[in-house]
C-alpha cells in the first residue's frame, strides 16, 4: 500500500525534536522465531472481505533494518477507500494494510544511524495493521523524549501522521485566517473535524460545525466549538443567523453532494470552500452563477501530494507543531473502540459504521 510518500520524510524530518531514548527493555532475543500477525489483501473489494490476518515467523534483520513493535494503528477513511479501490492511489497486490502508526523500537542492524532499542517512532512506511513492522532505518521517525509516556498518548501520536497534519494544513494553505473570523466545517464529529476546533480556537478562530445526526454537540463544544449545526436543506440559513451575519471566509468539506452545495451557499463574497473527502459518495452541484457573482474559489486538499510536493522546511514546520501539541495533550482525537490485529474483520466493518464517537483502532496484544 501506498503510504503518501512518507518512507523518505523520516530521515529529513529528525531535526525537529530530540529523539526519544532507549527505556532498557530490550525484546530481540526471540524476534527471529517469534510467529507475527498481519492484516493483508490480495484482492480489490469490500475491507471486511478481502482482509486476511496472515501469521508469519519474524525473519532475520537485513542490513540497515530495523524492527519496530507495533503499538497502535488507526483505520483512517483513506485505507478503507485503497481496499476498496476507490482510492487515487491503486494498492500493489499483495498488499499489507494499514497506513500510519506509533511502535517502538525492539531490534536494530549495525548500520543504524540514529534508532536505537527501546524509541517510540512514527510508522511511515505502511503495514501497520502488523504486531510488527520490519523496515530500512528511513521509515521510522522517532519521537521526542516524553519520559514515560501513558498509553493514551500513544495512542494519539498513533494517529498524527494523517489527520491533525490535515487539520492543520487546510487552516493555514488557503485563506489567510484571523482572529475573529469564522469558518464552517461538515462532518466536524469526525478526527479531521475534531483536529479543526482544536487548532481554530487556538488562534482564535470561530468554527461552525455542522454534522448529520443529534448527539454530537456536547462533545464538540467540550473541543471548543463555537457553533453545532444538524446538516439540512436551511443550512446556509442557520449558518448565517448563527454567525449574526458576519461573513464566513472559509468551509471544509469532506461530504460532497448537498452538503458541499450549502456550504457554498453560506460563503461571503469571495469566500473559499476546499473539498477533502467525499462521504455522501454523491458528486456535489456547483452553482455557477454563485461562483461568477460571489466569487466563490473552489479548491480541494489531498495530503498525498502535499507528502509528495512539500519541501523539507514546510515538512518540519507542520511536525514541529503537531507533535509537541499532541505529546502535552493539547490536540486529542476521540477513540470509539480497539481490537487486535486477528480481529481486523471486526475492525473494518466497525470502522466503516455510521454512529461511531471516534476512531477505531489496531492495537496488537502485549507481549
Amino acid at each position: 500500500m501506498k503510504t503518501f510518500s512518507l518512507i523518505t520524510t523520516a530521515a529529513v524530518l529528525l531535526g525537529f525534536a530530540a529523539f526519544s531514548q532507549a527505556d532498557g527493555h530490550s525484546e530481540h532475543q526471540d524476534a527471529s522465531t517469534a510467529m507475527r500477525l498481519h492484516a493483508e489483501f490480495n484482492a480489490i473489494g469490500n475491507p471486511a472481505d478481502v482482509l486476511t490476518v496472515k501469521a508469519a515467523a519474524s525473519r532475520a534483520l537485513q542490513r540497515g533494518e530495523v524492527r519496530v513493535r507495533v503499538l497502535a494503528a488507526p483505520i483512517n477513511p483513506s485505507d478503507l477507500l485503497q481496499i476498496a479501490g476507490q482510492y487515487g492511489v491503486d494498492a500493489v497486490l499483495p498488499a499489507k494494510a494499514g497506513s500510519e502508526g506509533v511502535g517502538r523500537v525492539v531490534e536494530v542492524t549495525p548500520e543504524a544511524s540514529y534508532l536505537k532499542e527501546g524509541q517510540l517512532v512514527l510508522i511511515l512506511g505502511g503495514g501497520t495493521w502488523s504486531d510488527e513492522v520490519v523496515a530500512p532505518e528511513a521509515g521510522f521517525l522517532p519521537l521526542p523524549d516524553m519520559g514515560p509516556v501513558a498509553p493514551e498518548v500513544i495512542e494519539q501520536l498513533g494517529m498524527s501522521v494523517v489527520n491533525p497534519v490535515t487539520a492543520l494544513l487546510m487552516l493555514d494553505s488557503f485563506v489567510e485566517l484571523s482572529e475573529g473570523q469564522w469558518i464552517v466545517q461538515s462532518a466536524a464529529n469526525s478526527a479531521v473535524g475534531g483536529y479543526v476546533i482544536q487548532l481554530a480556537q487556538q488562534r482564535g478562530i470561530k468554527t461552525v460545525n455542522v454534522v448529520r445526526r443529534e448527539g454530537l454537540a456536547e462533545q464538540l463544544y467540550a473541543k471548543g466549538a463555537d457553533v453545532v449545526l444538524i446538516d439540512g436543506p436551511d443550512l446556509a440559513e442557520q449558518i448565517a443567523e448563527a454567525t449574526g451575519g458576519d461573513p464566513v471566509v472559509l468551509a471544509l468539506d469532506p461530504v460532497g453532494g448537498e452538503t458541499y452545495t450549502r456550504l457554498t451557499n453560506s460563503l461571503a463574497y469571495s469566500g473559499t470552500i476546499v473539498a477533502y473527502g467525499m462521504l455522501s459518495g454523491q458528486p456535489a452541484t456547483l452553482n455557477t452563477g454563485m461562483a461568477i457573482f460571489k466569487d466563490t474559489r473552489n479548491r480541494s486538499f489531498w495530503l498525498a501530494k502535499w507528502y509528495e510536493s512539500a519541501t523539507l522546511a514546510e515538512k518540519q514546520a507542520a511536525f514541529g507543531r503537531i507533535i509537541p501539541l499532541i505529546a502535552s495533550g493539547v490536540l486529542t482525537a476521540d477513540v470509539d473502540s480497539r481490537f487486535a490485529v486477528a480481529d481486523v474483520t471486526a475492525a473494518v466493518t466497525r470502522a466503516a459504521q455510521d454512529g461511531r464517537n471516534g476512531k477505531v483502532l489496531i492495537v496488537p496484544t502485549p507481549e
